[in-house]
């Protein structure tokens, strides 16, 4: 294995491991704090919250006497409740024995079922309850597209000088009037059925004055981002390039492109791209990429792993209301829960790629990405990261709070919990399962699916 490639490939150095720690440490944190203090409010100590696992590289205690603490590997983290054996919460019979009614209660093992049920829940809910949060300030931040079409930043097409300018309020393309964005069906007719014409002619609004000016084709074929771990990637993209060819045939636009990559069904393809006024030319194989629908299941389509966008920015002229922001938080959040579910089931069946499961280093490659973009497509990587580990620990699985939560509902129908023998089985199987599952991730970042 070429270390040196792999090394290579992670995106980054220094700025791709810290993305990736600092995204892994917010979901976690936020996880663990719900754990701790649904569990404060319910009546059960704590001894230790931890970021992270392995060697405490910082620690305080404060003055209820738990200690708080980061350790050296950050690839979760956990809480401590007293009376527990281990981070994973098994019980610790020894120190239990001897306790009176009272200590009996603070314990995570001795306090009402109720109140345990809770404490472990709480850790998934405050996951989803961040990612609405910042699902909701990302679409607050980026506001909506008004009434009027208004032009923001114009993209440099090489060879090619347009007067449309930015800031000009758009009338009309090519004698089609522009639709109100609240007509969503005839807004979005309107980009996709504009015929493949370069330059158009645009009717602007400039300055209090209506005047005819030339702009570019909307979709145009320049790389706008590029997807880690993708063949574009391998191959040396970089954000910027115009792809003007694809295996000698002419790309005018980006839909060009898809068609060109799609028809391949896996082929390499030779690009023909403009970079800086410079012809180059870049092989590379697509990718098969499983893709959830909006009726459900998923579609199998080969990428390269570009995506493309407007010649120019579109200029939001209107704020978000705060209600309407986290109405689609709420959504966005179900959305990716309810994709993260099917995804996993359809990978077991085997009706879509197990590629579609990245471990550690893929995860980390697209912080990387999502930070190098700015702030906002992070926090929007974050909440999406935040809302897969809040459904993935519902998962029933000894060792995960989904496991407690069986355990709890076990205890609720017969009324005793398992015995201590049959949980310490279970958790060593659930062990096992989360090992395999992260050790399963690793070989498709490295080896399987690079």
């Amino acid at each position: 294995m070429d270390l040196s490639a792999i090394i290579s490939g992670f995106g980054g150095g220094a700025v791709t491991l810290l993305a990736f720690i600092a995204a892994l440490s917010i979901v976690v944190a936020i996880h663990e704090y719900g754990h701790y203090i649904v569990g404060r409010w319910s009546g059960i100590g704590a001894d230790v919250f931890s970021i992270g696992f392995g060697p405490v590289i910082w620690s305080r205690k404060d003055k209820r006497g738990m200690q708080w603490q980061i350790a050296a590997i950050p690839l979760g983290g956990y809480v401590k409740f007293k009376g527990d054996a281990n981070a994973a919460s098994g019980k610790d019979a020894d120190a239990m024995e001897g306790l009176n009614e009272a200590e009996l209660r603070a314990t995570m093992h001795g306090a009402p079922l109720w109140a345990r049920a809770s404490t472990v829940a709480a850790g998934p809910v405050f996951n989803f309850i961040l990612s609405i949060f910042m699902f909701a300030a990302v679409i607050m931040i980026n506001g909506q597209v008004g009434d009027k079409l208004v032009i923001g930043k114009l993209f440099e097409m090489p060879h090619k000088s347009y007067t449309l300018e930015e800031g000009d309020v758009v009338l009309s393309v090519n004698g089609i009037d522009v639709p109100s964005s609240e007509d969503g069906e005839a807004f979005v007719s309107f980009w996709e059925d504009m015929a493949v014409v370069d330059p158009l002619l645009y009717e602007v609004e400039r300055d209090g004055k209506v005047m005819e000016v030339t702009g570019p084709y909307f979709n145009t074929p320049v790389v706008h981002t590029i997807v880690p771990r993708s063949a574009a990637r391998a191959a040396g993209l970089e954000v910027g390039d115009v792809i003007t060819a694809v295996d000698g045939q002419r790309v005018e636009a980006f839909t060009h492109l898809q068609k060109a990559v799609e028809g391949s069904e896996g082929k390499t393809l030779l690009l023909d791209v403009i970079r800086n006024g410079e012809t180059m030319q870049f092989e590379m194989t697509p990718k098969r990429s499983d893709e959830p629908q909006e009726e459900g299941g998923f579609k199998t389509f080969w990428r390269i792993g570009v995506t493309g966008g407007l010649a120019f920015e579109m200029s939001a002229t209107e704020s978000v209301p705060v209600g309407q922001a986290f109405e689609l938080g709420v959504g966005q959040t179900w959305r990716v829960a309810s994709g993260s579910v099917s995804g996993l089931y359809h990978m077991i069946t085997g009706a879509i790629s197990s590629c579609n499961l990245s471990g550690p280093v893929g995860i980390a490659e697209t912080a990387g990405e999502m930070a190098s973009r700015g702030i906002v497509d992070f926090l929007w990587f974050v909440a999406v990261i935040s809302t897969a580990i809040g459904m993935l620990n519902l998962f029933p699985i000894p060792m995960l709070d989904g496991g407690h939560l069986v355990f709890y509902a076990y205890e609720a129908v017969t009324g005793r919990p398992p015995s201590d023998g049959w949980l310490n089985v279970l958790m060593q199987v659930g062990l096992m399962i989360v090992l395999g599952l992260m050790t399963f991730g690793l070989l498709n970042d490295l080896i399987l699916c690079r």
